[in-house]
């Protein structure tokens, strides 16, 4: 009788565990997203003088911008709390780098792409979540195709090719999304598998990283192709 008694128990426990901690991911991950988008509407009055900025008052905001993410991800596990906090300073350091988008798209494009990005996100994360199919080819393929999508789109800065831009926007956003609903998954079954033998906390610190990354690269992808239809600023 003890047997089956127990089983239900671990079973609701287990979902309960796991409902808690995808509650604190994607609660910190959207968080860090608000962050982002008030810092860029805050900072926009300003974002003119970066024209001005040079030397390492321009490259330094940016190396600290790429850099900061694996700083973080490696601190996730050691210290959760530390890892938190350079999420948000993340955030608010990605808000100031979406705050110079201004001069070039309009407020109602970045709105328009902001909404967008939400949408997708939404969806494939969604579908992540509640999938019974298991995403990790999907995931290991998209991997591998933003590799080729950063070379490529490293090769169009020198060549500066508007429709070629286009087109690895288009795939950047392809990428992203099935990237969330991959991320999504695979931080689920993190906790299913290693759930108590490692920090709860730093896991989700980990996740809302991952996941905040992939609607950043969603939300500039989508503000491209929109711009390259007429979103512009004259």
């Amino acid at each position: 009788m003890n047997n089956y008694d127990q089983q239900p128990r671990t079973t609701v426990n287990t979902e309960v565990g796991l409902n808690s901690f995808m509650t604190k991911m994607f609660g910190w991950m959207a968080a860090a997203v608000l962050v982002s988008a008030v810092t860029a509407y805050l900072m926009i009055p300003m974002a003119s003088q970066a024209q001005g900025l040079h030397g390492a008052g321009l490259w330094l905001p940016i190396i600290v911008w790429f850099i900061l993410p694996f700083v973080i991800s490696g601190q996730s596990m050691k210290r959760p709390t530390v890892a938190l906090v350079g999420l948000f300073v993340y955030a608010v350091i990605t808000g100031g780098v979406i705050s110079t988008y201004a001069m070039v798209f309009s407020i109602n494009t970045m709105a328009a792409a902001f909404v967008s990005s939400a949408a997708v996100f939404v969806t494939m994360a969604g579908i992540g979540a509640f999938t019974k199919k298991d995403l990790t080819k999907i995931g290991t393929q998209a991997t591998g195709a933003l590799i080729g999508l950063i070379v490529a789109m490293i090769v169009n800065m020198f060549l500066r090719m508007p429709l070629a831009s286009l087109i690895l926007s288009f795939a950047a956003v392809i990428i992203f999304s099935a990237l969330t609903a991959w991320d999504t998954q695979r931080m689920q079954k993190m906790y299913l598998q290693y759930g108590d033998q490692v920090s709860t906390t730093g896991l989700a610190v980990n996740g809302a990283l991952q996941l905040y990354l992939d609607f950043v690269n969603l939300f500039l992808q989508l503000l491209q192709i929109f711009g390259i239809f007429g979103g512009n600023n004259d």
